[in-house]
């Protein structure tokens, strides 16, 4: 019976040194992506709606559905994520939904986080652009150019770089747009706006996501 006992006790300890293992070797924002799936099951979403993808500030955007109701829109920001986030997830973010449109704001995080280059940066979307498109090859895509947080006002020239870099590349590419907010955000100087952001000068308030509202709009399909 002793015996018997320790080969349990060993065998349901070796289940949870599994169970721990595995949790820790989770990638990043698996929560956030399995909660999206368990709202999903419970209140699917309509099948050709604008599906947002990309990192917290639309994820923070939590009226964005219901701003553009009318447009069918899906947010799925989560976390503070990167284009490699959204990249390693996009069958998670954009396949289920079938959307008729793909809106995404990433990039910003990309420099923020690491020693990445602009160029580093247009490379990660063009992959993220090429997995949208390889299954829908016309669907329309639409980037948020990185916006002017000034609180990350040291990386600007990196994110005005970038942004520039793929503005071009979409300009080569078809059903495409590049929504600029960068500009729409500074004030006539040029200078940055921190009337826009919340005390932490990263995340907008509604003065903010009003600027957004507007560029965006124009360029959604009804």
């Amino acid at each position: 019976m002793k015996k018997n006992f320790l080969l349990t006790m060993l065998f349901l300890s070796g289940i949870f040194w599994c169970q721990s293992v595995f949790a820790q070797q989770q990638e990043p924002y698996h929560d956030e992506i399995q909660a999206f799936k368990k709202q999903d099951s419970l209140k699917p979403p309509p099948k050709n709606g604008i599906v947002f993808i990309g990192s917290s500030s639309l994820r923070k955007w939590t009226d964005l559905e219901k701003t553009f109701a009318d447009y069918h829109a899906i947010n799925r920001g989560f976390g503070g994520s990167t284009l490699t986030d959204a990249i390693y997830y996009e069958h998670d973010l954009v396949d289920p939904y079938q959307p008729k449109q793909v809106v995404i704001y990433s990039g910003e995080n990309d420099i923020a986080y690491g020693n990445v280059t602009a160029q580093m940066v247009l490379n990660r979307f063009k992959t993220l652009f090429r997995l949208i498109r390889d299954k829908q090859p016309l669907l329309p895509v639409a980037f948020i150019s990185i916006k002017p947080s000034p609180s990350r006002a040291q990386f600007q020239p990196i994110m005005i770089e970038a942004n520039q870099l793929i503005k071009n590349f979409l300009q080569k590419e078809r059903k495409t747009v590049f929504i600029d907010v960068y500009k729409k955000m500074l004030d006539e100087q040029g200078q940055m706006r921190p009337e826009l952001f919340g005390p932490d000068m990263l995340h907008m308030n509604a003065m903010g996501y009003q600027i957004w509202t507007d560029a965006i709009r124009p360029h959604l399909i009804k």
